[in-house]
């Protein structure tokens, strides 16, 4: 043990088993952190090794008493086409590091590159959270994200909404559409041939189906699917976290019909509704690219972006990976993709999706 932890009576150790104790102690910590995230929670970290098969670890700093002072939750990535790397969270738009001083922060963040060297990972990737001192590189200037209060009714919410998006949900309203929510099989087997058809579309690989399931069976009461159909033909449907009252729409889409519909629109309207009924008081739009046409939609439901902050730290003659798919390296194999027959893309692109992470 150095002589700085000595000092401080502060250790960090590792801890690669599911033990249940000490998984409900890392979900109290994230419970009472206002830095906690779903991402942070052991039913994301596990689920995603669970289907994607990365190994996970937890990093814990502990005082001389034996009392969490922070958690830094870590998906081991490996893949063929995009290399090795720790991420914080894997799969996740958010995660990095959740500690009571910024003393916890250096010591997280210095055993996460130990650990890195020890076991041959070029990259540690810190997806939101505070930013290591030395060495690590932080980028603001990526991605934004986009979180509102929700209003107390539904006539409120809709009034939220600036004039010109309010016009266009009161157009899909208009169209008769049913919502559906539940977690069964039926909404899940909708929620992936929908999300799956909008992923093609845009030109990016689907994950794997048990993603889905892992996340929804590890989050129980905090996961749920809404789902728009026509006719009893769904259109749009997004499977939501919940988290600290908060509501983090994460996977969703639409058809080609959604847009005719405005499907979309009745689906995140329809969302802001449920979750203030299930208790909640913001809606987390999540994270959208700078100067893309996800990014305009968000600003014009009248959410404002908020820069998200990443940290990367690589080995000496290394590159960070790049797993963007808007990246210009990327723009022929997602125009390849976007023509690819639907049955095709859906069965070779999880292989694909599971290694990005």
């Amino acid at each position: 043990m150095s002589a700085a932890l000595k000092a401080s009576g502060l250790s960090v150790r590792v801890l690669a088993r599911a033990e249940a104790d000490e998984l409900a102690r890392i979900e109290a910590f994230i419970a009472e952190s206002p830095e906690g995230t779903a991402f942070h929670r052991p039913a994301w970290v596990l689920s995603v090794s669970k289907a994607c098969g990365h190994e996970w670890r937890y990093l814990l700093a502990e005082d001389a008493d034996g009392a969490l002072q922070g958690i830094l939750p870590l998906n081991l990535l490996h893949s063929a086409l995009f290399g090795r790397a720790l991420v914080s969270s894997g799969f996740a738009v958010s995660g990095g590091i959740v500690a009571n001083s910024d003393q916890v922060v250096q010591l997280l963040a210095d055993e996460a590159w130990r650990f890195a060297e020890r076991h041959s990972f070029p990259t540690v990737e810190l997806r939101g959270g505070p930013v290591p001192e030395s060495h690590w590189q932080q980028n603001q200037d990526v991605y934004a994200g986009f979180t509102n209060q929700l209003a107390d009714d539904e006539e409120n919410q809709l009034l939220a909404i600036p004039r010109k998006q309010r016009a266009e949900v009161r157009k899909g309203l208009k169209n008769n559409l049913n919502i559906r929510i539940g977690t069964d099989q039926q909404d899940r087997a909708d929620h992936y041939a929908v999300y799956a058809e909008s992923v093609r579309n845009l030109g990016t690989p689907v994950f794997p189906k048990a993603l889905f399931d892992e996340v929804l069976d590890g989050f129980g009461e905090d996961a749920d699917i809404l789902t728009v159909l026509e006719d009893g033909v769904p259109v749009a449907s997004v499977l939501s976290l919940y988290h600290q009252q908060t509501v983090l729409p994460y996977w969703g889409g639409g058809t080609w019909n959604a847009r005719r519909l405005r499907a979309n629109d009745v689906l995140y309207y329809s969302l802001m509704n449920h979750a203030r009924e299930r208790g909640c008081e913001r809606f987390d739009f999540g994270r959208s690219k700078l100067g893309t046409g996800a990014y305009a939609f968000k600003k014009n439901w009248g959410f404002e972006p908020e820069p998200l902050t990443y940290a990367t730290r690589t080995a000496d003659g290394e590159q960070a990976r790049d797993v963007n798919p808007m990246s210009p390296k990327y723009r022929l194999q997602v125009a390849l993709w976007q023509r690819l027959p639907l049955s095709v893309a859906n069965r070779i692109g999880p292989w694909i999706a599971k290694g990005l992470g």
